[in-house]
């Protein structure tokens, strides 16, 4: 059991540190895609704390109806959040309007 769990805490973190990697790459190939330092230390601050958030549910929480909940409503908050500070869907203060 210790096992499954301490892959699964690998798959999330090397999941998130995967999906950190895209706009790094993107950069070397396009002048479309421009991140500078913040902008990674803010996606990474994000994508780790969802990855740590979706790890504690899945270690702590023991059903599987709880654990979908959870887990659908963590990605869900990061969506949003990743939309607001993208392109300021609502409108708030930290998409910089």
């Amino acid at each position: 059991m210790m096992i499954t769990q301490n892959r699964t805490s690998a798959f999330i973190y090397s999941a998130a540190a995967l999906i950190l990697t895209a706009p790094l790459i993107a950069m070397q190939f396009t002048t479309e895609v421009n991140w500078s330092a913040s902008d990674f230390l803010i996606m990474g601050a994000l994508l780790f704390t969802t990855a740590f958030a979706v790890d504690f549910v899945l270690k702590k929480v023991k059903t599987l109806k709880s654990r979908l909940i959870l887990v659908f409503g963590i990605l869900a908050l990061l969506i949003l959040i990743w939309a607001e500070m993208a392109v300021g869907i609502f409108g708030s203060p930290i998409a910089g309007s």
